[in-house]
């Protein structure tokens, strides 16, 4: 069996945002498919549903599923209004100072309540360090982004060394409560930064997302992800060498996920889709990074002491606003029949599952995402939405019901449903818990020509048209609120010759996004099936896993080589993946 006493070994997460598993060729990922023949091939992975990014972030932090940790997506109800996020009760958490808003509600101002292997490594005397895209780098040891004095205070330095996109105030700038939002840097790794010929600020990402008239970018992230990879190998790693601490890494590449999502070389249409040159280009970007990286493990002998677990948080598909399947049929939704400004008609604009409930209920809809900050937290009126008039939610979340206020910092309690939209899936909380509202809702949304599948929540007993969600493990020890119902939107493919290809995969998406750009999120096998591989001294060579391999197994995975038995809350977790390890058995799955 592999090495379990931790001496001398030290573990890199590789994490390509959004890489699909059949992305990996020799001609567009030399690097990463050469790991993937020499080292261990996960032919059998999947990313956690609902297939985003936070949610999976949190899995490879602490090897639980979602429902313990609470991340159950990239926008979630929280209960409460957000400062940093002008006092949304529904905010996007890829967002420093979002997740220290979130954390502070909680038991240890820690949201996931549980520990991290990044936080535990420190603990044990490791050094540690999270490199990368902003939101999923501090969710891999979030503590550290608490503020001190609560959430208009300042992020004190970390122990774990963060350098993500707003690290040391760049970009984007001070929130409005007047704190600066990025995290700060450790003096010693700004002096270092400067001596490698680094900005104290890493490069800002530039990839527009266009709009329904404009394509978005034709460029990857690669100023930007040069940055963190120099960071990387010219700083942090140096200084872990010179040290002499064993080390957890965890390095985020934005890449392929944000080429894909703001990709132009589709606009409106469904082919090539996210399939296009300027996806690929992201594809290559995140392989560049992974060579650099593993050239300087070897130029160094660190190689020999690494152990590198390279995964990705989800896959991929190309967005259809307006077809629901492979034949070109239209969507009938209410939403899709009304006309709003930067939509093209016919299509279902961001916010349609709100729209569509509000309308079928008769139930006023609120936005509530304010573009300002409120002046006061405790008393905020959201906006009314009228699609009749041509409006929508901004960011596609609703609040229906009640009168669109939060009242002494708590919605109005004659609020009956909140929708956070994400993509390829939603999430719906009924705030007070009424399970014939519950029935209602299912019954809707059964009907709804753009969903596949439907999850309640176990504590409203069985609902013809759904399964339970304990089913997916999203029923846990979470400590955040849980989500009602959870809604999955169709898949289909845009290849007639194999209707089953992931790397066809068009998905209904509630987004901003246009049709024919990237987006995720879906239980479609385009969206689960990610990549997943390892190399380094306790991994075997050229052993391929056909056993089901999850982003909730990494983190056990790597505790068992590191010798740490990282304590645990919940029970939903991930197992240590012993086939692919040195001395392991030869299979613990037959196909």
């Amino acid at each position: 069996m592999a090495d379990t006493n931790g001496n001398g070994r030290n573990v890199i997460i590789f994490v390509a945002d959004g890489l699909r598993n059949g992305s990996v060729n020799p001609i567009d990922t030399p690097t990463l498919y050469s790991v993937r023949q020499q080292g261990v091939s996960f032919a059998n992975s999947h990313s956690l549903f609902p297939t985003f990014t936070t949610p999976n972030a949190s899995a490879i932090a602490t090897g639980h599923y979602l429902g313990d940790t609470g991340d159950f997506s990239n926008t979630i109800y929280t209960g409460f209004p957000s400062p940093n996020a002008n006092g949304t009760v529904t905010p996007f958490i890829e967002n420093d100072a979002v997740l220290g808003d979130i954390d502070e509600k909680f038991p240890g101002n820690n949201f996931l309540d549980e520990e991290s292997l990044l936080a535990y490594a420190r603990s044990q005397g490791f050094n540690t360090a999270a490199v990368g895209k902003l939101g999923p780098v501090a969710i891999q040891d979030v503590t550290q982004v608490n503020r001190e004095g609560g959430t208009t205070g300042t992020i004190p330095t970390p122990d774990t060394i963060i350098i993500d996109d707003t690290t040391n105030g760049a970009t984007p700038p001070p929130t409005a409560a007047g704190s600066p939002s990025g995290v700060p840097l450790d003096p010693d790794i700004v002096a270092r930064l400067q001596a490698a010929g680094l900005d104290v600020k890493p490069t800002p990402r530039v990839q527009p997302a266009g709009n329904n008239t404009t394509p978005g970018t034709l460029n990857a992230n690669v100023a930007q992800q040069q940055y963190f990879a120099d960071a990387t190998t010219k700083v942090i790693l140096p200084k872990f060498q010179e040290d002499g601490k064993p080390f957890a890494l965890v390095y985020w590449s934005r890449d392929p996920d944000g080429t894909q999502h703001n990709q132009g070389d589709s606009l409106n249409t469904l082919t090539p889709g996210i399939n296009g040159s300027t996806s690929k280009a992201g594809v290559k970007n995140a392989d560049d990074n992974l060579k650099q990286l593993l050239d300087y493990l070897k130029s160094t002998g660190l190689d020999k002491t690494t152990d590198v677990f390279i995964t990705a948080d989800h896959g991929f598909s190309t967005i259809s606003k307006q077809a629901i399947d492979s034949q070109g049929t239209k969507t009938t939704s209410y939403a899709a029949t009304q006309t709003y400004a930067g939509v093209n008609l016919g299509f279902l604009p961001a916010g349609f599952v709100a729209i569509d409930l509000a309308h079928d209920l008769g139930l006023p809809l609120y936005d509530p995402n304010p573009t300002t900050l409120p002046p006061d937290l405790n008393q905020i009126q959201y906006a009314t939405v009228d699609a009749t008039k041509g409006q929508r939610p901004i960011s596609g979340n609703g609040v229906i019901g009640g009168t669109g206020k939060v009242i002494n910092g708590q919605l109005d309690p004659g609020t009956k449903i909140v929708v956070a939209a994400n993509g390829g899936s939603d999430l719906i909380y009924l705030p007070n818990g009424n399970a014939d509202l519950a029935k209602q809702v299912v019954n809707l949304l059964s009907q709804k020509d753009y969903i596949s599948g439907i999850f309640v929540d176990d504590a409203y007993g069985d609902i013809p048209g759904a399964l339970p969600l304990s089913a997916i493990r999203l029923k846990g020890d979470a400590k955040t609120p849980v989500p009602s119902i959870v809604i999955n939107f169709k898949t289909f493919s845009t290849d007639p010759s194999n209707p089953n290809n992931p790397q066809a995969q068009v998905e209904i998406a509630d987004t901003t996004l246009q049709q024919g750009q990237g987006m995720h999120g879906s239980f479609g096998r385009g969206d689960t099936f990610n990549n997943m591989e390892a190399i380094g001294p306790d991994f075997k060579q050229g052993y391929v896993d056909y056993a089901p391999v999850s982003n909730a197994d990494v983190t056990p995975t790597l505790a068992r080589i590191l010798g740490l038995d990282i304590p645990s809350n919940g029970d939903l977790k991930g197992r240590a993946i012993t086939e692919a390890l040195v001395g392991g058995p030869d299979v613990v799955f037959q196909r």
